[in-house]
């Protein structure tokens, strides 16, 4: 066992514990975000045209605040565009994650500083969580792939822009950065069969122990690998033991990943979007 899955062993018992405390008492803890949600919201743009100082609860602000689609909140997107403060909350985005998501058209989700944690811890306890479980935190000694878009940035009016998977790859912690591919140069380009390609060179010769991305991603890695070596994924990565995945519904894409496996190996479900990281499995 190395230094890094020695530690992170240790460190999964801490973020287990953490967590049980507060999902053993869920209304307690919705509460509590709840509260510290509106408290930053009220002074807001949005806050002062909903009424929120009115607001003390769940009924009151789902009274308040009607259910509506993206062009219902576009008006706010148009002010902090355009320049202006304190719209949706405090201050200014940090970034526009810009998706597509399940609906037509273009979306700007604007991320907060505030939000970052909620996308980087929650990222780091599903690793660990499943490390406390099984007792396997062998992969953090080898490589880690996190199959994700461009980490290049561009500009929405003066918010950095991009998608959801390239913004956060800027905040892996510095504990995975020593273990994770492929490097900054191949990730940012946009070509995604170029991109694969790359991708496939740089790490096929590598000790790969986790695969993260959404499914088809990870098959069309997995079918260049193949391609390439001649060999089934996991005679190629013998130590290969988890693979993440999020973003579409995996059961029509495990049996083929398995296949390329050649063998079967654990899995594990998340759910990132960009308004928030909803849940794992």
């Amino acid at each position: 066992m190395g230094i890094k899955s020695f530690g992170a062993g240790l460190f999964s018992n801490w973020v287990v514990r953490n967590n049980n405390r507060w999902s053993s008492s869920p209304y307690d803890a919705q509460k509590k975000v709840f509260e510290q949600l509106l408290s930053k919201v009220r002074q807001t743009t949005f806050g002062k045209d909903h009424k929120l100082q009115q607001v003390t609860d769940h009924r009151s602000f789902k009274e308040a605040v009607p259910v509506r689609d993206y062009e219902g909140i576009r008006n706010y997107e148009d002010l902090i565009i355009n320049g202006e403060k304190d719209v949706l909350w405090p201050g200014r985005p940090l970034y526009f994650s810009k998706t597509s998501g399940t609906t037509s058209g273009v979306k700007y989700i604007p991320i907060v500083k505030e939000a970052m944690p909620n996308f980087i811890n929650a990222a780091r306890d599903v690793l660990l969580n499943y490390a406390n479980i099984t007792g396997n935190s062998r992969f953090f000694d080898g490589r880690l792939i996190f199959l994700s878009g461009s980490p290049e940035m561009e500009r929405t009016g003066d918010i950095l822009t991009g998608r959801l998977s390239g913004i956060v790859n800027h905040f892996i912690p510095f504990y995975l950065k020593g273990n994770q591919v492929p490097t900054y140069k191949t990730n940012c380009i946009e070509d995604w069969e170029e991109k694969v390609d790359a991708i496939v060179n740089e790490t096929i010769d590598l000790d790969m122990r986790l695969v993260s991305g959404i499914p088809p991603w990870m098959q069309m890695y997995f079918d260049l690998l193949i391609e390439k070596s001649k060999k089934p994924v996991g005679e190629l990565f013998p130590n290969l033991s988890l693979i993440s995945h999020g973003g579409v519904n995996f059961q029509p894409y495990k049996a083929r990943l398995f296949e390329s496996l050649g063998k079967t190996i654990d899995t594990l479900e998340t759910f990132p979007a960009s308004e928030g990281f909803f849940a794992y499995q």
